[in-house]
């Protein structure tokens, strides 16, 4: 017969967790500092300071002076950023819709059956002019654009064809401006593109060839809607990129004739440090946040209709 203890066993107090707690905290803390501190020196304090600036009267060489909302009310009456604003619009809605109908062209071309070397080097030949510097594309597309020595018209009179001023009028050149970004920026986004299509189910595409489904009614309803969140992704890229366009536009137009070319950050540019009218420069760069701002808003607002998560 077994003899009940006579009193309760000693209970033993686990140690406490919370110093071994605080101590990774802090060092996760000290981890995360450099890029905390980077951020606060390099993105948050200029933004704020722009914020700042944009409602004084500053021009570098006296103290900034404070006008209220006098820099936004001043942008009523600026011809000259109406029509840049309306270039910046034209190239984003040109460059965002080109440069990812291409590349989602130029995926879905390289994700049908080829040899493997074959399909590799039209990738790399496709993405190559994406690793390099737009100065440096600018400048050679500058030379092939010219209008007495460039190749392009060169092979357009061989042909019988006119003479084109490709960089010295408006509209060609915006479209020259337009064209060469888009055939910069291109093969980045047939990369997400092509990675994208790699990753659809076999067994989908299968059960939607048996069900009678082909060619482009099967990458409709099969494809496009697995791809759709690098859909989102790409356009959603190239959207931010394209109202920031300026270093292209400088090499091969330099915004002229006139302002027929000028994007709105040239413009900016132009405000800040030839004009150094920096409160009234830095009143145009909130307004680009602000629209930039918006015009992401609405893409993710719109995410749901179309963007397909599983």
């Amino acid at each position: 017969m077994t003899r009940p203890p006579s009193s309760a066993a000693p209970t033993v107090t686990a140690p406490s967790r919370r110093p071994r707690r605080s101590r990774q905290a802090r060092a996760g803390y000290l981890m995360i500092a450099p890029a905390y501190l980077f951020f606060v020196a390099f993105v948050l304090g200029p933004l704020l300071t722009v914020f700042w600036l944009a409602l004084t009267r500053y021009n570098l060489l006296t103290s900034p002076e404070f006008v209220g909302l006098d820099n936004f009310a001043r942008m009523g009456s600026d011809g000259r950023l109406h029509v840049v604003f309306r270039n910046t619009l034209i190239y984003v809605v040109a460059a965002v819709v080109l440069m990812n109908a291409f590349g989602l062209l130029l995926a879905v071309l390289l994700n049908r059956r080829m040899n493997p070397r074959v399909r590799t080097a039209l990738r790399s030949a496709y993405f190559f002019p994406s690793l390099v510097a737009l100065v440096y594309v600018s400048i050679i597309w500058q030379f092939l654009l010219q209008y007495d020595v460039g190749v392009v018209n060169h092979y357009l009179t061989e042909g019988g064809g006119p003479r084109l001023n490709w960089l010295g009028g408006y509209p060609l050149g915006l479209v020259s401006v337009i064209a060469v970004d888009v055939w910069r920026n291109t093969g980045f986004a047939m990369l997400i593109y092509l990675a994208a299509l790699q990753d659809v189910p076999s067994e989908r595409l299968e059960a939607a060839a048996v069900d009678g489904a082909a060619g482009w009614r099967r990458f409709w309803h099969v494809s496009l809607p697995v791809i759709s969140p690098a859909v989102l992704f790409n356009v959603f890229l190239t959207n931010i990129g394209a109202w920031q366009i300026f270093e292209s536009i400088v090499v091969l137009t330099g915004g002229g004739p006139g302002d027929a070319t000028r994007s709105i950050t040239m413009y900016l540019y132009e405000r800040a440090f030839q004009s150094f009218e920096m409160g009234y420069a830095s009143a145009i760069a909130v307004v680009l946040f602000a629209v930039m701002l918006l015009a992401t808003a609405a893409l993710l607002g719109t995410q749901r209709r179309w963007v397909h998560y599983e």
